[in-house]
């Protein structure tokens, strides 16, 4: 049978091999893109100046909208699709394939029509002034116009990596990390396009990692592929309900974002929200990494969690735990010995900064012992459809925790009390998590229709 044939794998694989076979692409795919983002940031600066970096920085907000929409249909979407391969039922996966991706292409399109009606109104409600609009509007116009590219091509890596390809959903990310950075440099120092050149080179990018990830229909034991188009709400809610946390994790990571900014620019002044940028660049490659590990913890317990290889479901939770804190220890050793050489990347001018920096990433840091733990719980809780445990895990180490934790923490211990907000938030959600999961096995039989 062609769907034993693909997925041979996933049933008699060691779980440690299998594991690690989905880890380094997915690991490997995070960080790229997240040196990506700081790459593009220096590139604008350099080719177009503070103005045009300052106007891609006000439009930016877009993109945590696109990626937010990319998690949200197709983590729900893979999960699902996973669970039915598991549970032997190839056409209904097929069906929930076909579901995700015209759910994606009907809300994004939707969505940047809505925000290219009034494109001048959106930039300055997030924020653009007189001064940096042209550039803001610039950069939004391109991406309103092509965004679903991204959206598909990162929807598309999803599903190709729970089909049992994950280095071709590497190979995708890579093409786009490079061909952007390519791309960038071509447009901006070479066509002198600006901050519009920018913007192109990140859809054209993600439209030659789409073409990449397309040629998986083409691999012989692929059973990826479209089924009759036929609206069916229950999968579509299914797909949204399942998804929700990962949609919430992004977005509620921007909002976030700008409670600390406040925070700091009350208690430590432009210092504190320069200091705090700077970790908050480092801390995305480090959260990036994180990600990656649910990533390649996702498609093999959905899998066995439909086919019902509960042992073997359970031996890959351990093994990716196992591995976050190994990867956060690791991290907050980093953080401690090599802080001041981290920073120092950022061409800092002040001693003033630089000092704060550094004694930030030395708190800051140590959060990454327990968000691991937390990230790859979500992540598990989410592909075994415990869609409300892992809203629950994402929305207390973030929403519910940090506000509160923004006006505690300074009060009691001024700067460095900003600074140990995540790292008080995530050590309560992780102990909230171990209460839970004594209380009550969090690993619930599917009931078959």
């Amino acid at each position: 049978m062609q769907q034993e044939m693909v997925h041979q794998d996933l049933r008699t694989k060691s779980i440690s091999k299998l594991f690690m076979s989905y880890l380094i692409p997915a690991v490997l795919g995070m960080v790229l893109m997240s040196v990506n983002i700081i790459i593009d940031g220096i590139m604008v600066s350099r080719g177009v100046g503070a103005l045009g970096l300052a106007g891609v920085n006000v439009a930016s907000p877009v993109f945590p909208i696109i990626f937010a929409i990319s998690l949200w249909i197709g983590m729900g979407g893979a999960t699902l699709y996973s669970i039915a391969l598991g549970e032997n039922k190839v056409k209904h996966a097929q069906h929930i394939f076909t579901q995700s991706i015209t759910l994606a292409v009907v809300i994004v399109t939707i969505i940047m029509f809505v925000f290219s009606w009034n494109i001048e109104g959106l930039a300055y409600l997030f924020g653009a002034n007189d001064v940096i609009l042209p550039y803001t509007i610039e950069y939004l116009e391109v991406l309103l116009m092509f965004g679903i590219v991204y959206v598909l091509e990162n929807i598309l890596s999803i599903f190709i990596r729970n089909d049992g390809n994950p280095k071709l959903a590497m190979a995708g990310l890579i093409t786009t990390a490079v061909l952007n950075i390519v791309f960038n440099y071509i447009f901006i120092f070479i066509f002198n396009w600006g901050v519009k050149g920018s913007a192109y080179g990140t859809i054209v990018s993600a439209a030659i990692g789409l073409l990449v990830l397309l040629t998986h229909f083409f691999r012989k034991k692929s059973i990826l592929k479209f089924t009759k188009l036929k609206f069916d709400w229950l999968v579509v809610k299914e797909i949204m309900t399942i998804g929700f946390p990962s949609f919430m994790t992004e977005m509620s990571a921007a909002i976030v974002t700008v409670g600390y900014n406040v925070t700091f620019i009350k208690y430590a002044g432009e210092t504190g929200v320069a200091a705090f940028a700077i970790v908050n660049y480092i801390h995305t490659m480090a959260l990036l990494m994180f990600f990656g590990i649910g990533a390649a913890l996702q498609p093999i317990v959905s899998y066995h969690f439909g086919a019902e290889l509960l042992d073997r479901l359970k031996a890959a939770l351990r093994l990716a735990i196992k591995t976050a804190l190994i990867c956060g220890a690791l991290a907050i050793v980093i953080g401690f010995i090599g802080a001041k050489y981290i920073v120092m990347m950022f061409d800092i001018k002040t001693q003033e900064l630089l000092t704060f920096t550094i004694k930030g990433i030395g708190l800051f840091f140590i959060q990454y012992i327990f968000l691991g733990f937390n990230i790859v719980y979500a992540e598990y809780f989410q592909s075994i459809r415990q869609t409300k445990r892992s809203t629950f895990i994402i929305l207390s180490r973030g929403l519910l925790l940090v506000f509160p934790l923004l006006w505690i923490m300074p009060n009691l211990f001024g700067v460095n009390g900003i600074w140990l907000v995540p790292v008080t938030a995530e050590a309560i959600t992780m102990v909230v998590i171990i209460i839970m999961n004594r209380r009550k096995d969090p690993l619930l039989v599917p009931k078959h229709a």
